[in-house]
């Protein structure tokens, strides 16, 4: 009778809170401090971070009392790379999926962690003013992981990792880093720190 009574209680608690889940939609911005991992390169080759920044919507789902969800993103986000002292840039739509967890207290005050995958396709570059220099990829796919804070039910700040697993510049033509003019492929993975606020309506 006790294994039948806590069954129930189980399957009756997995149906009621899908009906409990929050759905919340927002908009997403913060600022990009992006890198690139050029693999085996010389150690005199040292690119330095560049600044950007990211924009869009975002869709949150919470189950309460566990509160485990999900959430998703769309946004315009601005990486790239310092050399030389020239910014290679490059603009993509990032769709980042995170699974999410969350603490509050009273929906006034909480702590979330998040993690997923995301992919990107871009679309602009600036890499034409370097004579071909550099290839941007069309497409490029990674890992985030990210912790922050939570107000009032409404407002995120957070700080995002995004470590890319695909390549997201080519290098052709060595003579931008002062090694000569031999013709090699060297790809590198972007690392982006991000610095972001949300804010759900």
């Amino acid at each position: 009778m006790k294994k039948y009574f806590l069954l129930t209680f189980i399957v009756a608690l997995f149906v009621a809170l899908p009906t409990q889940a929050q759905l919340k939609f927002g908009l997403k911005a913060g600022v990009n401090l992006s890198d690139v991992d050029f693999g085996d390169v010389p150690s005199s080759v040292d690119p330095s971070n560049y600044t950007g920044f990211q924009v869009g919507p975002i869709l949150e789902f919470t189950v309460p009392i566990i509160g485990i969800g999900m959430d998703a993103a769309l946004l315009y986000s601005q990486t790239g790379f310092k050399m030389n002292d020239n910014a290679y840039k490059n603009g993509s739509i990032l769709i980042p999926v995170n699974l999410k967890y969350k603490l509050s207290l009273m929906n006034l005050v909480g702590a979330y962690a998040a993690a997923g995958p995301y992919i990107d396709f871009n679309v602009y570059d600036n890499l034409d003013d370097y004579s071909q220099s550099f290839k941007t990829e069309s497409f490029g796919a990674g890992l985030n992981f990210g912790i922050g804070a939570e107000l009032l039910g409404k407002l995120q700040i957070g700080v995002n990792y995004q470590l890319g697993l695909t390549d997201n510049f080519k290098n052709f033509d060595t003579s931008v880093w002062g090694l000569g003019g031999t013709a090699i492929d060297i790809n590198s993975k972007p690392r982006v720190w991000s610095i972001t606020a949300a804010l759900f309506f």
